[in-house]
């Protein structure tokens, strides 16, 4: 019982077990603090599209596709609406100003002249009848006026007889008194027939030249749509070539309605369309080029249309020297607009990552080759066939251009 027992020596089993455990919370502390903690992607070094970055001179200038257009395009409008009877210039055709293109027919503007004519013959007839009665109330009034001038005189010489008379006691108060109120009422009379007479005057003569007006407006109104009969037959309103006439013999055409269009090929300009990131840098008067059968071609931009439509917005070039001799309507030509001088850059091709990150940011290879870092850089114009690049990028390093879509949000990718 009172033995003593010696305790064993060495290692145990539980000891083995805590310095396991040990071991393992080391490693995993060490590989937390010394290890790439950053999310990785293993991608085909093959089907990437890799690029250096370079410096030379940045050409500032966009690629356009242009279609040939006449420069001034006048549209031919029907000023009278009818039926077609007659087409006289085919689709195509050369054109001097005042030539009959085609001709139209409508009964009813024929029936409206008639009424105005009718309306006219009768408003002359009231006319003339007018005059007439005029004249006749003048003459009765002018006869009127001269017997009151007679009966005043009349009046006027025998006041003064009896006048004397009196004055010298030959005859009765009476009489006297009569002789001189026939005088007076004669004179009264005489002022009444005399304003009639002239108030008459005036208001026939008035009533005359209101008639004279108005059938000079129904003349007037009547002439004009004789012109609407002449307007039946369409002319070309400049000289030019018939470019498309809608128009067949039978068919009514509506007045006002557009018919067809005369193309003016003293000149050509050249119609394009530019995406609305280059709306605020498109100005009038830049410089463009095309090359044909190597020739270099100049063109200027003469005017930006301010409406944006489905992301594009519509510009006129015009030739600034010469143009090619076949040039022909509905031709398309490839065109370099420049956009500003060519200026020293760092410069990076044109990639398919651009629509993943918009210039936002790339991934740029190791020396090694053997993985690519994303890095944030900064973009600034573009042309074509480059990037211009502000910061970010140095000479010389290489960077991932292809499409990142496949990349997800990796920082890393690890080129096998």
């Amino acid at each position: 019982m009172d033995t003593p027992i010696e305790k064993k020596k060495g290692l145990k089993r539980k000891h083995a077990v805590i310095g396991v455990l040990a071991a393992f919370v080391l490693f995993f502390i060490f590989h937390i603090a010394f290890s790439d903690n950053v999310s990785t992607l293993k991608v085909d070094k093959e089907k990437l599209t890799i690029a250096q970055v370079t410096k030379n001179k940045f050409n500032d200038y966009i690629s356009l596709s242009g279609q040939v257009s006449p420069i001034t395009t006048v549209y031919l409008g029907a000023y009278e609406g009818g039926r077609v009877t007659e087409v006289l210039i085919e689709e195509g055709s050369m054109v001097k100003k005042g030539d009959v293109i085609l001709q139209l027919e409508n009964r009813e503007l024929f029936g409206e002249i008639l009424n105005s004519e009718t309306n006219l013959a009768t408003k002359e007839n009231h006319l003339r009848q007018t005059q007439i009665d005029f004249e006749t109330k003048r003459n009765a009034a002018q006869k009127s006026l001269l017997d009151a001038e007679y009966r005043l005189k009349q009046a006027e010489r025998k006041y003064i007889q009896y006048q004397a008379l009196y004055d010298d006691e030959l005859i009765a108060r009476e009489e006297y008194l009569r002789a001189k109120e026939d005088f007076e009422l004669s004179q009264k009379s005489h002022e009444v027939q005399k304003f009639q007479t002239k108030q008459d005057s005036l208001r026939n003569i008035g009533s005359i030249k209101d008639l004279s007006r108005d059938l000079g407006r129904m003349k007037q109104a009547l002439s004009m749509e004789y012109e609407r009969i002449e307007n039946l037959n369409v002319k070309a309103p400049i000289d030019g070539q018939l470019g498309f006439l809608d128009a067949e013999i039978g068919k009514r055409v509506g007045k006002g309605q557009n018919i067809g269009q005369i193309n003016v090929l003293s000149d050509f300009k050249v119609e394009s369309q530019i995406d609305e990131h280059y709306i605020d840098r498109v100005k009038r008067g830049l410089t463009a080029t095309f090359d044909r059968k190597d020739t270099l071609y100049k063109l200027r931009l003469r005017k930006v249309y301010p409406e944006v439509r489905d992301g594009k917005f519509d510009v006129d070039l015009v030739f600034d020297d010469s143009k090619p001799d076949n040039i022909r309507t509905g031709q398309s030509y490839y065109i370099k607009l420049q956009l500003g001088a060519p200026s020293e850059a760092l410069l990076l091709p044109k990639g398919a990552f651009f629509g993943s990150t918009g210039g936002q940011w790339v991934y740029v290879v190791d020396v090694s080759g053997t993985y690519a870092i994303k890095r944030p850089v900064k973009i600034g114009k573009q042309n074509p066939q480059y990037y211009e690049i502000i910061e970010g990028l140095d000479v010389g390093e290489a960077v991932i251009i292809s499409s990142y879509d496949n990349f997800g949000d990796n920082d890393k990718l690890i080129l096998r």
